[in-house]
């Protein structure tokens, strides 16, 4: 084990909250290995280590990474999306790979996947803007988080709005999901394209609304006004 991260390990067992470690259950549908510590404590140690790592290369940080990942533990994976963000501007065409390959291995759950990709992943596609067809073969997998990924990789660009043709078009791949956690994540997507892009959203909800999901229909027309969601609303869902 790297010395760098048999300290983190050890000081993660020192700000272990109990109820923080009960709550996990009540976030989570999948059964998750957690310390059970304070988002602000993991962050705080995130950023202390960081410090530490930031001068070596590139490859023996994602290694670093990987070692975290392994270990399976829910804030193990976050301290990763930290570091994993905050090399962006280090980030190069072939890492695409890496990331894909993270995402299939160590990814389980929802909170890993959002972590990681509306960052890391996000900050690779506005970096790579040719890469966003990885997006769509994402949207592709028998993976759910894989699926999940190809959405909220883009929320932040989304946010921004950016890439609204793109943010339709994995919608369409991913608009009859049979998972409620691929359901939620493009709803998410549309919800802050529409920030930005109202009447786009809109008139593709109206659009598709008689197969899209009851989820992802209320996630997308969230941000709009009253008037809106009542039409939105008018005929049947799935």
């Amino acid at each position: 084990m790297d010395p760098v991260i048999a300290e983190i390990r050890e000081e993660l067992q020192t700000v272990i909250d109990e109820k923080t470690r009960e709550s996990f259950h009540r976030f989570f549908k999948e059964d998750v290995k957690a310390y059970g510590c304070k988002t602000a404590a993991v962050t705080k140690i995130a950023k202390k280590y960081w410090k530490l790592v930031k001068d070596q290369k590139k490859e023996e940080i994602f290694t670093l990474c990987e070692e975290l990942y392994d270990s399976g533990f829910l804030e193990e994976a976050f301290i990763v999306s930290t570091w994993a963000a905050n090399m962006k501007d280090r980030f190069e065409p072939e890492d695409i790979d890496r990331f894909r390959n993270w995402i299939e291995v160590y990814i389980t759950n929802w909170a890993t996947c959002d972590g990681f990709c509306n960052h890391a992943v996000g900050d690779f596609i506005e970096k790579y803007p040719e890469y966003i067809v990885e997006l769509k073969d994402w949207a592709r997998s028998d993976n759910r988080w894989m699926r999940r990924a190809a959405a909220v990789s883009l929320i932040i660009p989304a946010k921004q709005g950016h890439y609204l043709k793109e943010v339709l078009e994995i919608s369409d791949l991913l608009l009859t999901d049979e998972d409620d956690m691929v359901r939620k994540g493009y709803g998410w997507l549309l919800k802050e394209a529409s920030r930005l892009h109202q009447d786009e959203v809109f008139a593709y909800v109206q659009a598709h609304k008689k197969d899209m999901p009851r989820t992802s229909l209320r996630y997308a027309i969230e941000l709009m006004p009253p008037e809106r969601r009542t039409e939105a609303m008018k005929k049947d869902w799935k």
